[in-house]
């Protein structure tokens, strides 16, 4: 079939021509924003899951969503290596931009830039943050007002966020809406941001303020915010975000293809499945890939089977292998081992082939013939750079799917 008309969309963040089996998430923040302009309490959003289940495109379809209210909105992607001070002030900076024209006294929109500029521009002291610690910030957030003093500027990153949020939801409530704050790979923040994050959400849901942070992130991310502030567990509203189910996996095939008037037979559909596990990104990339070898509609099984070779082999070099390639000879025999003892776990578990089976780590250890304190260099750097996670005390998973069977395929 035409490939120019080829209608799905394998990319990172990319959204699918279908967005199937999240209409839940999206009927529950509409309801998050009806309540915030209805003036009743709601707590911020946490979005965990999956590398490649769709987080990124929900975070950025819940976005679309808030800017349909009105709302003023900005999104950062965090970075282990960034302290939050200047992604947060670009994000807010961009929300209040999109309210000003909507507000009666000017004067107060420079107030609050003018807060917003010295936060901006505090240095971080030495210790905290993450980041090395400097003279001067010499960042210019491109705001004309000058820096106000004595306000969100004290160099502590959780005194300073909280009276910045606070300001800033201060400006919403003047126009009669909302702001929401969009951060994805959060897990990625440092320990202090996280903690001055929880603390200035905490002081919002008591206020009341119209302010939110939608938050997007690994598995774990839930216990990383529990550990910097004990109340997390009460104070966000934690979705978890999974493959889709077998309806909804047909449907995002099938609704696209359509629209072009191409159709699949059930059996076509069944093995594609088989194949994507329900995960998005891997539903689009078979997707693809199986239109572009079809030679004409009905698509059938023996189209997936010829097309199927291709999908996996631009999933084992842009979405496993660069992955693979981040990985020190040392991480790559732990994740080794963590793959044949994932699939010992999945046997175990029903019979299949379970990649995300968590695995012990003294299991990888005695499959290593090491001790497991020598192992712990390797596993956090592991956790550092997002290839697994530890979802339970003691053990570890992959946070790609099928990454499992990728390495068992691969040479040692």
């Amino acid at each position: 079939m035409d490939p120019v008309r080829n209608p799905y969309a394998p990319g990172a963040g990319q959204r699918p021509p279908e967005l199937a089996g999240r209409g839940r998430e999206l009927d529950v923040f509409d309801v998050v924003l009806e309540r915030i302009a209805r003036g009743r309490p709601e707590r911020s959003l946490m979005l965990t899951g999956l590398r490649g289940v769709g987080k990124t495109v929900l975070l950025n379809t819940l976005r679309s969503q808030a800017i349909t209210h009105l709302w003023g909105t900005g999104k950062i992607e965090a970075r282990p290596d960034q302290s939050l001070r200047r992604p947060v002030a670009a994000a807010l900076h961009m929300a209040v931009r999109e309210l000003a024209p909507r507000h009666r006294a000017p004067d107060r929109i420079d107030g609050f830039l003018g807060v917003l500029k010295a936060f901006a521009q505090r240095s971080t002291p030495p210790g905290r943050g993450g980041v090395a610690p400097k003279l001067r910030d010499r960042w210019q957030p491109g705001i004309d007002v000058p820096a106000s003093s004595g306000r969100a500027d004290s160099g502590d990153i959780e005194i300073d966020l909280v009276e910045l949020l606070t300001d800033a939801a201060a400006v919403a409530t003047d126009v009669g809406t909302g702001i929401a704050i969009f951060i994805d790979e959060m897990q990625d923040l440092g320990a202090e941001d996280v903690s001055a994050l929880c603390a200035a959400c905490h002081e919002l849901s008591q206020l009341g303020a119209p302010l939110i942070v939608v938050g997007a992130g690994l598995p774990h991310l839930p216990a990383v915010l529990s550990a910097a502030k004990s109340y997390s567990e009460r104070l966000f509203r934690y979705q978890r975000i999974d493959r889709l189910d077998r309806i909804a996996a047909d449907q995002a095939l099938c609704a696209p293809a359509e629209r072009e008037e191409v159709e699949y037979e059930a059996k076509a559909l069944d093995l594609l499945y088989e194949k994507s596990g329900g995960y998005p990104y891997f539903v689009q990339a078979y997707g693809k890939a199986t239109w572009d070898h079809a030679p004409r509609s009905p698509i059938t099984a023996a189209d997936v089977r010829v097309a199927a070779p291709e999908a996996e082999a631009e999933l084992a070099v842009g979405f496993f292998g660069s992955r693979f390639e981040r990985a020190t000879p040392a991480e790559r025999e732990y994740m080794r081992a963590m793959a044949t003892l994932s699939l010992v776990e999945g046997e175990e578990g029903g019979g299949r082939d379970d990649m995300d089976a968590a695995v012990p780590t003294a299991e990888i250890a005695r499959s290593l013939g090491r001790k497991p304190a020598s192992l712990s260099p390797a596993r956090d750097a592991l956790i550092k750079k997002g290839l697994i996670y530890s979802g339970e005390r003691g053990t570890v998973a992959f946070t790609v799917p099928h990454f499992g069977r990728y390495l068992r395929t691969q040479p040692a």
